[in-house]
């Protein structure tokens, strides 16, 4: 079973057309706050023991601070995902780069050109994956993940009109999922519970947007702008935990997992 234990995370900086251009806005965003808000989160993982590795702000695409959907790392191996929306495939195209160049991680292309998958539809309990099938992930997706990861059981789980899986279930600790008291967060726990291979603890907390939480080296990153999810995480997380505010990031369907990709190098490339 893999320990989510991590040596390396991949996030990309804040493009100013993201106040404007990024999808979903909901309301005005406070651009330097963003920023802010990001560089604590980089930060806090930086202080969990990962090498950050931080990509440039590209101001042509306003999304490509939410690098989570553009790749899968599980065990050394890269699945490229293919984004539902074409304008992000530039997006794919950097991280597909950096991480050959710079990770040296052997990659997996999908063939299937019907294939869409996002990252923020794959959940990785560490012993197997859900997969959401979305407005953004489709079935064909989903067995594309199945291929190139053939080691773990695949279960797909469709979900409503929320964006992604990993807005309504995340990995909060060692075979432990965080769900929100939301009705949509209730029912895909339901599914889950019922085509798992393994079983899990939950925590619940009473805000929808407090289910995605981030676990990395033993340590738990939750929200920090919900006060009584903020009262639950303390009361049940007995193991190390830190909380960020990514407010402004949420303008714009962020979340905790959108901004990195977390990945397990077994060798450190030398230093040059």
């Amino acid at each position: 079973m893999a320990s989510h234990r991590y040596t390396h995370a991949v996030v990309c900086r804040i493009p100013l057309s993201f106040k404007t251009k990024a999808l979903g806005i909901s309301e005005e965003i406070d651009f330097d706050k963003a920023k802010q808000q990001h560089e604590e989160y980089c930060k806090v993982l930086r202080n969990t023991g990962l090498d950050v590795i931080e990509l440039p702000p590209d101001e042509n695409l306003p999304n490509c601070i939410f690098v989570e959907d553009t790749a899968v790392v599980c065990n050394g191996t890269v699945l490229i995902c293919r984004p539902v929306h074409a304008a992000r495939q530039k997006e794919v195209e950097i991280i597909r780069m950096i991480i050959k160049r710079e990770l040296e991680l052997p990659v997996i292309e999908i063939a299937d050109p019907s294939a869409t998958i996002e990252g923020g539809d794959v959940l990785f309990t560490g012993r197997e994956f859900f997969v959401g099938l979305s407005n953004c992930t489709n079935e064909a997706g989903a067995r594309a993940l199945a291929a190139a990861f053939p080691e773990y059981p695949v279960t797909p789980i469709k979900i409503g009109h929320t964006l992604h899986i990993k807005s309504l279930v995340s990995v909060a600790g060692p075979d432990i999922l965080c769900v929100s008291e939301g009705k949509e967060s209730k029912s895909v726990l339901k599914r889950i519970e019922q085509e798992a291979s393994f079983r899990y603890q939950t925590i619940t907390v009473p805000d929808d947007n407090a289910a995605n939480c981030v676990y990395v080296n033993g340590t738990l990153i939750y929200s920090a702008e919900f006060p009584e999810s903020v009262k639950v995480f303390e009361e049940r997380v007995d193991y190390n935990k830190v909380s960020v505010n990514v407010s402004e990031l949420r303008k714009a369907y962020g979340a905790l997992t959108c901004c990195s990709i977390l990945i397990k190098k077994t060798k450190y490339l030398k230093k040059l």
